[in-house]
């Protein structure tokens, strides 16, 4: 099924306009640190962003930027596909800041994918994404605008990428778990927040599994419908049709 190594560009730029917020908000201690920091923000690929972030850190233990910087560095880490030091990034912002929901969601959603049905610790790995998952959507409700110069509707559309992200997640975990009903219910969600074609294409691999093959083309026919959509998700949602159709005949 599909990854998350590529993720939605949008995720990233809102992660991205996320650190313009919180430069606005936070102010270093000294010129020397506001280089460091604008070092990291102006890093323009993950390897360069990750560069700039660990040697903020370095010189700057307890700078007030560690939670952003750190989730930055998860982030950068994503983008480039590596799935460990996106979480062991991800859970050191959260360590540094327990409402940095940014990090929640990155953990989650790279524990979720990095979850398969027959791994010794799934249970382990179940409990913690759907815990991370919820309560970055917590998190998020209650939270104030991350950047203070955004609209209400900039804000409120934030919010629901971010909380269509988190479901997406919990549909993730819930169909490896083998619970297709809850997944199904958390994809829809998810789709009612934010349409991603990806999403769409999970949401038909999970009604395949379940046994629902209409359900699943109707789901893939909608994905195919998508502008711009990238090869990689039609190859996946042509395999999702195949599937579907060969449900369908063993039916008949």
């Amino acid at each position: 099924m599909l990854s998350q190594t590529g993720l939605k560009k949008t995720i990233v730029m809102a992660a991205l306009l996320a650190t313009a917020g919180l430069a606005v908000a936070q102010k270093p201690k000294s010129k020397a640190e506001g280089e460091a920091v604008n070092a990291m923000l102006q890093a323009q690929n993950p390897d360069d962003k990750i560069k700039a972030v660990e040697a903020l850190l370095a010189k700057y233990k307890d700078t007030e930027f560690k939670g952003f910087a750190l989730e930055q560095a998860g982030e950068a880490s994503e983008r480039k596909g590596d799935s460990v030091n996106a979480i062991i990034y991800g859970n050191r912002a959260i360590e540094a800041d327990p409402k940095n929901y940014l990090a929640m969601l990155l953990v989650a959603r790279q524990t979720a994918v990095g979850t398969h049905e027959n791994d010794l610790d799934k249970d382990d790995k179940v409990k913690r994404t759907t815990k991370l998952a919820n309560d970055a959507m917590t998190t998020l409700n209650s939270a104030s605008k991350i950047n203070p110069q955004w609209t209400d509707d900039q804000w409120a559309g934030f919010k629901k990428e971010m909380t269509g992200d988190a479901h997406n997640t919990l549909g993730i975990i819930n169909a490896v778990d083998k619970k297709f009903d809850p997944a199904i219910s958390e994809f829809k969600t998810s789709l009612e927040n934010n349409p991603d074609p990806v999403t769409m294409v999970r949401l038909a691999n999970t009604y395949n599994r379940a046994g629902k093959p209409d359900d699943a083309m109707a789901m893939v026919d909608k994905a195919l419908a998508s502008p711009n959509l990238p090869e990689s998700v039609k190859k996946f949602a042509a395999e999702e049709k195949r599937t579907s159709e060969k449900l369908k005949a063993g039916k008949n």
